[in-house]
């Protein structure tokens, strides 16, 4: 029994060191794993802040009527162009029937007052004239008399604009709706018909158009904390409107917020402004999606990188490549980056032009 055993366990030994002796010849073996290569190059590279935003006229203003009542004619439409002190809508009043009504008691009193004063004070005169009352108590009639004159047309003037708008009742009427600036009419909010309200200390008031001189744009966008510093009043930056196949239009940063605002995912933006200049009959419309290109630094024919090629230490952090040494053998070189766009990095310090630098992608085998 125990020689069978002995026999056994000779076998499996057997067995098990010729498994070890495949195993390490079949990794001895194998291929060496091949890299491809690529050599440094000669570019031009500049760093852009990019700014998301919109396109909106500089000016830019709301027509809102000065007195509530029905919409009675719209005589434009959005997109129409006009000039200052065009005509844009005629508001008609309907007046509040209990305000009226007590306008038109305070009226009827007023008449009789007047007309009590009238006669005292035609009376007064005539008996002054005669030497029979004091001459203060003509002075007394007689500015009783004006005081409600005065007082009827006042009230006169209360019912005529609480009936039709204004005291004139005619075309200069506050009813009319008139361009305040020339430029485009952007939009149309009501119709006729619609009821609107006048703008107050209490009220905003109804917007019957909106009117914007389009020959004049600003940029309008949002860039992050991070990159608020680099940006100075008055460089010059591109807007890209992608609505437009990509056009490019020339532009000044006049304005960057000198406190960010949070947004919903916590991080800090800066509102930026800068004058466009639009051409002319360039199609420009306003609320157009943009974005700013803020060119920060650029360089020309530097010597560089593709920037997939470099790798960093785990414990230094410093940045490094692995240049060929012959045979697909590669030995770890430390390098200084300069400027970056991302795609392509410059190299300061630590390649020469003729490395061949390596793919951390293997190479293909049907290459």
């Amino acid at each position: 029994m125990k020689k069978i055993l002995k026999t056994v366990f000779i076998a499996v030994a057997v067995i098990l060191f010729a498994w070890v002796l495949k195993y390490f010849y079949d990794a001895n073996s194998k291929a060496p794993e091949s890299f491809s290569t690529e050599k440094p190059f000669y570019t031009s590279i500049s760093t852009k802040i990019v700014a998301t935003g919109s396109l909106n006229p500089e000016e830019e203003i709301e027509l809102k009527p000065q007195i509530s009542g029905i919409v009675d004619a719209i005589l434009v439409e959005e997109g129409d162009m006009v000039k200052k002190g065009d005509l844009i809508a005629k508001i008609r009043i309907v007046p509040n029937e209990q305000s009226l009504l007590s306008a038109n008691s305070r009226l009827n009193s007023s008449k009789l007052s007047y007309d009590n004063a009238n006669t005292l004070y035609k009376r007064n005169k005539v008996l002054f004239d005669k030497g029979v009352i004091s001459k203060q108590d003509f002075e007394n009639s007689e500015l009783s008399f004006n005081q409600a004159k005065e007082s009827l047309e006042q009230a006169r003037n209360d019912y005529q604009i609480i009936k039709k708008g204004s005291i004139s009742g005619g075309s200069s009427a506050n009813t009319n709706i008139i361009a305040q600036i020339a430029g485009t009419i952007l939009e149309i909010p009501v119709r006729v018909g619609d009821q609107v309200i006048q703008s107050n200390n209490f009220n905003a008031g109804t917007s019957i158009a909106t009117i914007a001189n389009m020959s004049n744009m600003i940029f309008e966008g949002t860039v992050d904390e991070s990159e608020v510093g680099k940006l100075k009043e008055g460089e010059p930056i591109g807007v890209v409107i992608g609505a437009l196949e990509e056009k490019k239009l020339q532009a000044k940063l006049t304005f960057i917020a000198p406190k960010g605002i949070s947004d919903n995912a916590g991080a800090v933006q800066f509102t930026i402004k800068a004058d466009v200049e639009v051409e002319v009959n360039a199609n420009i419309r306003a609320g157009y999606s943009a974005n700013a290109e803020i060119d920060i630094a650029s360089k020309d024919s530097i010597f560089s990188i593709k920037e997939s090629l470099v790798r960093f230490d785990r414990i230094t952090e410093k940045p490094y490549v692995e240049i060929e040494q012959g045979d697909n053998t590669f030995k770890k070189q430390d390098i200084k980056l300069g400027l970056s766009d991302g795609i392509n990095v410059e190299i300061v310090d630590g390649i020469e032009e003729d490395d061949k630098i390596k793919v951390w992608n293997k190479a293909s085998k049907e290459k």
